[in-house]
């Protein structure tokens, strides 16, 4: 993200970088480490290949994760959470909490 047009609004900044369902999703499941795209893919579910592939750009040109991917056939990508993008997780713990209370007092 070019960093000259980001919001005022810091709440807006992080809603800018992670709003979207798929991006927080993607978080989620690399705060517990280094994943391939095949096991992202198959994690969150529902996502095409073509907008997860999106997604992971995105959040690797805003520096939230890195990419690396292997010389191999067939070819290996791993993804893993920058230290910017660890430095969501107690965002996303709130989230989890705050789902976790209201899933319990309306199911």
């Amino acid at each position: 993200m070019d960093t000259r047009i980001l919001p005022v609004c810091p709440v807006e900044t992080t809603l800018t970088l992670i709003s979207d369902k798929w991006k927080v999703l993607i978080l989620r499941d690399l705060l517990s480490g280094t994943k391939r795209f095949g096991e992202l893919k198959k994690s969150i579910g529902s996502v095409s290949q073509k907008v997860l592939t999106a997604q992971l750009r995105q959040m690797e040109d805003n520096g939230l994760l890195t990419r690396k991917a292997y010389p191999e056939v067939p070819p290996r990508v791993e993804y893993t959470l920058t230290e910017l993008g660890c430095s969501l997780k107690p965002i996303l713990d709130a989230m989890q909490r705050w789902g976790e209370e209201y899933q319990g007092k309306h199911v």
